[in-house]
């Protein structure tokens, strides 16, 4: 029996996905969880085989979630509306083991659930799609000045921090901003954080 717990900040929609699943004869729903603690907690106390989560939820999101449970042996599929490749890259690094969009047909879920508990990966095919049309423009080290910025870091503590002088951060943000095609670091953090370009 493939044991599951389903994570979904929509009621009904956690509703419909529970019974869909019990309708399976190999399948079982052991926890249903409104946001990602709650679906942390469920994994910890059931110790699933498998967890489904959308990402968007409240408390912490799916994505937030997987990452914590990146070391646990369930297995994770992450299930949403939202084909955005920073969320797919960031999904990939947290191990999840399947990225379904809530738009596939439902017999689907189940097909893809035993693929996964036989050792495979899934991801909807529009995702890996963008991943590869959407890949960090930003060199090695324009990334590391990245990270600095979005900790809040000044020019002179990045100068401090990396060993360069001010004049070449300022150069290094130049360029970010350029590349990212933004007009200021507010909106570099920002476009960089959606991309899933952040480590």
């Amino acid at each position: 029996m493939i044991r599951i717990v389903l994570a979904e900040d929509q009621r009904m929609m956690l509703g419909a996905l529970g019974s869909l699943l019990d309708l399976e004869e190999d399948m079982e729903v052991v926890g249903k969880a409104g946001n990602g603690e709650e679906a942390i907690a469920l994994v910890e106390k059931h110790q699933p085989d498998i967890v489904i989560m959308d990402i968007e939820m409240p408390l912490k999101s799916g994505l937030d979630a997987a990452e914590a449970l990146k070391d646990h042996p369930c297995k994770i599929i992450i299930l949403t509306t939202f084909a955005r490749s920073g969320y797919f890259e960031r999904a990939r690094k947290a191990g999840v083991s399947g990225y379904l969009l809530k738009d596939s047909p439902s017999e689907d879920l189940a097909t893809s659930i035993r693929t996964i508990m036989d050792g495979r990966r899934i991801y909807a095919p529009e995702l890996v799609d963008l991943a590869y049309a959407d890949a960090n423009p930003l060199t090695e080290r324009e990334s590391q000045v990245m990270e600095l910025i979005a900790d809040g870091k000044s020019t002179k503590e990045i100068a401090k921090e990396l060993f360069i002088t001010t004049g070449t951060v300022r150069n290094y943000i130049s360029v970010i901003l350029d590349k990212l095609e933004v007009g200021n670091r507010i909106e570099a953090i920002s476009k960089f954080k959606e991309k899933g370009w952040f480590k």
